[in-house]
């Protein structure tokens, strides 16, 4: 149950924050804005996954990158029902809320409506520009989750999370 919680609260917090930047703030119609040197927000649609791999904008490329979605989400949550960790449950329905989140713009809109722009002068590699949005968030949140659970909880109190 934590973890069906945690899906549907992050699936209920992407979409509200969505619907309030795209119709309320208007986030389309504003230049961008900073919120701290290294952080800007914006716009940006990602027609594809992660720094926009595999772009979609053909219907049949976007009906199987949500298949393929789609199915890592099944996935997840015969997991998350199966797992005796609470931690786990948690980890695992904040994955699967923020991949609804984004799965559900996909659907919706063609395309995943990102707003948060990291960036740095420093050659970091690809952290340098990194576009996101709060499903982002719910999923770096849950996979962070899972490997300090997986690392810092010994097995015998993982059960007990």
């Amino acid at each position: 149950m934590l973890g069906l919680a945690a899906a549907l609260a992050a699936l209920a917090f992407d979409q509200a924050h969505k619907f309030w930047m795209l119709n309320i703030f208007d986030v389309a119609a504003r230049p961008p804005m900073s919120l701290a040197p290294f952080l800007d927000i914006v716009l940006s649609w990602n027609y594809g996954v992660s720094y926009s791999l595999f772009p979609a904008h053909e219907t049949l490329t976007r009906l199987a990158l949500l298949t393929m979605q789609g199915a890592i989400i099944a996935g997840l949550a015969i997991w998350m029902v199966r797992t005796q960790s609470r931690a786990t449950a948690v980890a695992l329905g904040l994955i699967i809320g923020g991949a609804l989140g984004n799965a559900a713009d996909r659907i919706t809109r063609g395309a995943v409506a990102d707003f948060f722009y990291l960036h740095t002068s420093l050659p970091v590699g690809p952290l340098a520009n990194y576009v996101f949005n709060l499903a982002d968030v719910f999923i770096t949140a849950g996979v962070a989750l899972l490997v300090i659970e997986g690392f810092f909880l010994p097995q015998e109190r993982r059960a007990e999370t």
